[in-house]
């Protein structure tokens, strides 16, 4: 009897110091988290502080010196900042640092838009001109600086501010979206194919599917759902670009800590592939390897393993050569998704840095990005290399998903193996050149 007292106080007592010790770890973990997370904050603010404070020297500035000529800004009113500096003494450069494209495409940008942002006269104040709205949100989606410091360069309020990003971008995704963001024709998939054959040698292949993370200010709500594997809080876009970099689904506002087959699965490009939207009915598939096949996209270990689309196999010693042929050859293309992404942030720094604005917006801002993403592209405007080392510098790496095995689809393994074949009969035809030569 007194042996089972003692072995159950013995019980009782490990049982406890075993919890103890449990709670002290996630007490240890949660100081660890929030003194990460304010230090982040600290950084962040000072570094928002200092940008700040260089825009403000920027609206106030008495002289500024241009590439081809010096011009005095020179006890210039802020409300005629935009008519006296930007629309007569600005610059090619000029434009391209602050509204991330030229003149032409600014212009060309606005009278789009004009339909749906013309404001009229009122017997109490005049309209803010179309133009000046549109660059009002084209400089914080390029810069992300605040709203304050905005306020300051344009003469205009606060609150003004807000709504003009607010509004241009909803106008940018309703007007030109189905311009320069929709989903392909039977013709434009064939010509995607045909340039991922030629370009990136993975014939069939219409477009590359991959996710961006963009940092944002806790929400108001569900905030927890909004941490992603990386540890900050983020909101997840899904893109699908073709071979030139260029966006044709994009799929935005998912909580940093959805994961990434799940955002597919809630897509319209799932229920496209699933139900053979990517093949082409008229004429029917192509042979590949001796069997048709249709078009088909490209993934990472993210996504679920799907007869239109594949993903590498997970590197491990066992691989054959043909597997390992076929995961060179798929990272390759998939480089075209990367760079994509690069661009996009590097262009629109509003992506880059944390976003401070209503989750109601963050959405449709990040939308708004990828049209414009498109239409820089389509129209040839220059893309700035130095642009690109704010990315480098980023402190939020992007995080990385992989899907389980388990809802892999076997259909996608056959075709994925007919690739191993076809890649391996290309590599020993190679080898077998080179040395005949």
């Amino acid at each position: 009897m007194d042996y089972d007292e003692k072995t159950r106080s013995l019980m009782f007592t490990l049982t406890y110091m075993l919890m103890k010790r449990r709670r002290d770890l996630t007490n240890a973990e949660t100081r660890r988290r929030n003194e990460a997370q304010q230090r982040i904050r600290q950084r962040q603010y000072f570094l928002q502080r200092q940008k700040r404070m260089l825009m403000m020297l920027i609206a106030q500035s008495t002289r500024s010196v241009s590439v081809a000529r010096t011009r005095a800004w020179t006890n210039i009113e802020s409300t005629d900042w935009w008519e006296r500096v930007v629309m007569t003494e600005f610059q090619p450069s000029d434009w391209l640092e602050h509204f991330r494209m030229s003149r032409e495409t600014f212009f060309l940008l606005c009278g789009k838009l004009k339909p749906r942002l013309t404001r009229q006269d009122t017997c109490l104040r005049p309209a803010l001109p179309l133009e000046k709205r549109v660059a009002v949100a084209l400089w914080r989606l390029a810069s992300n600086v605040e709203y304050r410091t905005i306020s300051t360069l344009f003469g205009v309020g606060r609150s003004t501010v807000c709504k003009c990003v607010r509004e241009v971008c909803h106008a940018i995704a309703v007007m030109l979206r189905p311009l320069y963001l929709r989903t392909p024709s039977q013709q434009e998939l064939e010509d995607a194919a045909r340039l991922f054959s030629t370009r990136w040698g993975f014939p069939h292949c219409v477009g590359v599917l991959g996710s961006l993370h963009v940092p944002i200010i806790a929400p108001t709500a569900n905030a927890d759902s909004y941490w992603n594997s990386r540890g900050w809080l983020s909101v997840v876009t899904q893109g699908a670009v073709d071979g030139l970099g260029q966006f044709w689904d994009v799929c935005a506002g998912f909580p940093g800590g959805t994961e990434h087959a799940a955002i597919l699965q809630n897509s319209t490009l799932w229920a496209m592939g699933c139900e053979g939207g990517l093949s082409p009915r008229d004429p029917p598939p192509r042979n590949f390897m001796g069997k048709p096949l249709g078009y088909l996209m490209l993934g990472d270990a993210g996504y679920p393993l799907q007869s239109w689309l594949l993903k590498g196999y997970p590197e491990s010693e066992g691989l054959t050569p043909g597997q390992r042929a076929f995961n060179r050859r798929l990272e390759r293309a998939r480089s075209v998704v990367d760079d994509a992404f690069l661009r996009l942030r590097a262009r629109w720094q509003c992506l880059l840095k944390r976003n401070d604005c209503h989750m109601d917006v963050v959405p449709t801002m990040i939308l708004a990005c990828c049209i414009l993403h498109n239409v820089c592209e389509v129209h040839g405007d220059t893309f700035v290399d130095e642009w690109v080392q704010a990315v480098r510098q980023e402190d939020n790496p992007q995080p990385a998903d992989e899907a389980p095995a388990s809802g892999d689809n076997p259909a996608g393994d056959e075709v994925r193996a007919l690739y191993c074949e076809y890649f391996l009969q290309q590599d020993n035809q190679q080898n077998q050149q080179e040395q005949q030569n």
